[in-house]
């Protein structure tokens, strides 16, 4: 290190010392709950809890170099249903407060941009340093084009001396870390409001999106012990790393920790990989390793979704959900995304890889279960489309935000209405406590929506009937079956049973069907998926056509209002469901997918409010939907 980034590095470092309570929002009215305080569990879980396990705020790099000034103290209030006003002075509050939060900052430059911004220039002697602190000081654009040249020259490799330096980054990290779990720790309320420590591990190669969130079991005493891993001194970063950092956190303290791996879509098919990192076969000591850091999967978010692609499942007209733009290229568009890249970042593909795998090594490295989340970069984890704050503080509600761009065929003509208001993690837990909820995710009994809050039950067995559906199911579910997110192994003759609940969303719309995707390898080891509509509303009018197509629910969304009608679909639907096609000598999965009638998007609410000249290819309607966890089906050996 040089005398003058010495320099640089003591006054950051001072500055975020004095200046991280002021800037992180800390107020000082965070909760005193003790974190001793006992939590009665339920036996099973009968209670749905929803979190956001992906959100950013001022101490992230980009997040800030984007605008927002909210820290984590104002992230936790507003998840817990306060009232706030965001980085561009617009009160925000959640229609329904949040059960749980994971603020993930990015742990590359952990408060970076912010050091910088806030150093006196004086003391700043790189160049590329003093000019990007005069850019953010020019204002919003600035600041936006500094971030976009950060993350550009942190996927080449070719970031500043001063903020590749280990020892700087590690001083400053930990200050930030240690103020952060502070204010984590004094959120956190079991039984009410369960706030977790976490943080975006931030591998990027080539611009490949191969980031996961690292969530926490544990709380400040023990996350304290270690500062959030990094790949900007990390030659030749590579996932392994991290998960040897997570076993030697295990192995120092005691506690535990999970990686989620997110926003696939825009990896360029290097998150589900067939082969080893070295390019050959896969080993089943590497499928161990995945298998045991990443039980579940980010399906959905802000950036798209990532549960399937037409391109991988050409019989599935409900497989284009939030592709639109996304699927030009990788997350910097440094490279452009060929046909056939696909297949190793979409969830349903990775699930059927799983089986391939595992055919051939004994361990599926891809039994994954599913999650949304948001990656909202405003420190507002908001997910409904009459509510959307946008991905960062530049693309908070205002009159422009859905009007451009238009163009589809190049980087900017995919952050504009193409952006998603999703998503949510649902999780069936005991409790709403740290430890009932990471164990959930742990087992995979957690779902994914793109943003409503409908509540969905998948339970498997052999023999379910229609008494178990009209009585306690839920009972029946957990004492002679397996529930989301489990093994079913063979134990009978005869097709699994599955009990399928799906309740529509309290304050939402009704539910045009439910489905089950059935995922196998058949006879010659080649993989195979197939879409079943099981149940659906008004099923005495909708018929399936002489090509297995349910029709579609209809469409009540008034352009001109943004607004729709439950004069169709419906509030409930509930079925036993046994697989028509089964063949007990074939590994297989299933997972349930829910499907609400068409809604209104973010971008009609808009152009409501604001008179904003949507272009011909904006999409101004969806239909929202929920995934679950695969329940896995085991041969006898």
């Amino acid at each position: 290190m040089t005398q003058t980034h010495k320099y640089l590095a003591i006054s950051i470092l001072a500055l975020a010392a004095a200046g991280c309570s002021k800037n992180s929002g800390d107020d000082g009215r965070g909760s005193s709950a003790s974190q001793k305080n006992e939590v009665a569990a339920s036996a099973y879980p009968k209670q749905v809890y929803w979190g956001d396990t992906h959100l950013h705020t001022s101490n992230s790099v980009d997040a800030f170099g984007f605008g927002v000034r909210l820290g984590p103290e104002a992230a936790l209030r507003f998840a817990k249903g306060e009232e706030v006003k965001s980085t561009t002075g617009t009160v925000a509050k959640l229609d329904r407060p949040l059960d749980f939060l994971v603020i993930a900052d990015h742990s590359d430059g952990l408060g970076v941009t912010r050091r910088i911004y806030e150093a006196p220039r004086l003391l700043i002697r790189d160049p590329d340093l003093r000019r990007w602190h005069d850019m953010m000081h020019e204002g919003p654009e600035g600041s936006q084009a500094v971030t976009a040249e950060l993350i550009d020259r942190a996927a080449k490799g070719t970031l500043p001396e001063a903020m590749r330096d280990a020892e700087n980054q590690a001083e400053n990290s930990r200050k930030i870390w240690t103020d952060h779990s502070a204010i984590v720790e004094r959120y956190n309320q079991p039984g009410k409001f369960t706030a977790f420590m976490g943080f975006e591990y931030t591998l990027m190669p080539g611009g490949n999106n191969l980031h996961r969130v690292v969530m926490f079991r544990d709380g400040k005493d023990r996350a304290d012990q270690v500062i959030p891993f990094a790949t900007l001194n990390t030659p030749d970063a590579k996932v392994e790393q991290l998960w040897d950092y997570m076993d030697a956190y295990e192995k120092k303290t005691g506690g535990k920790m999970l990686a989620i791996p997110h926003n696939s879509n825009l990896s360029n098919g290097l998150m589900f990989e067939l082969t080893g990192p070295d390019g050959g076969p896969m080993t089943a000591e590497y499928a161990r390793k995945r298998a045991k850091h990443e039980p579940i999967v980010e399906v959905t978010q802000i950036k798209g979704d990532s549960e399937s692609h037409p391109f991988l499942s050409r019989n599935d007209e409900f497989a284009s959900f939030g592709d639109a733009g996304w699927d030009l290229g990788n997350l910097t568009m440094a490279i452009d995304k060929k046909d056939g890249d696909q297949a190793g970042e979409y969830v349903r593909e990775a699930l059927k890889r799983g089986l391939t795998i595992e055919a051939k090594t004994g361990v599926n490295p891809y039994k994954l279960g599913m999650i949304g989340s948001t990656d909202s970069h405003t420190s507002l984890a908001t997910a409904d489309e009459n509510n959307f704050f946008g991905k960062h503080s530049g693309n908070e509600p205002n009159g422009k935000r859905a009007m451009e761009p238009q163009n589809l065929g190049t980087r900017e003509g995919r952050f504009g209405w193409q952006y998603l208001a999703g998503g949510y993690a649902a999780v069936w837990a005991t409790a709403n406590t740290r430890e009932a909820i990471f164990d959930a995710m742990m087992r995979r009994e957690v779902y994914a929506t793109t943003g409503p809050r409908m509540q969905v039950r998948l339970f498997g067995g052999w023999d379910f009937a229609e008494a178990d559906l009209n009585g306690d199911f839920v009972k029946a579910g957990y004492e002679r079956g397996v529930p989301m997110g489990g093994n079913l192994n063979e134990t009978a003759k005869g097709a699994p049973t599955f009990i399928v609940s799906a309740l529509k969303d309290p304050i939402g719309a009704n539910l045009d069907r439910v489905q089950i995707v059935k995922g196998w390898t058949d006879r010659n080891g080649r993989t195979q998926e197939k879409v079943f509509d099981v149940v659906w509303s008004d099923m005495n009018a909708r018929k399936k056509g002489r090509d297995g197509k349910v029709p579609a629910v209809g469409d009540t969304v008034d352009i001109a209002k943004a607004t729709y009608s439950n004069s169709i679909g419906a509030p409930e639907l509930k079925t036993i469901w046994r697989d028509p096609e089964f063949n007990p000598d074939l590994k297989a999965f299933y997972y349930v997918r829910v499907l609400e009638i068409p809604t209104p998007r973010w971008v009609l609410f808009d152009a409501l409010r604001y008179g904003a000249k949507l272009g011909e290819n904006v999409e101004l309607k969806a239909q929202e939907r929920a995934y679950t966890s695969p329940i896995w089906y085991n041969p006898k050996a």
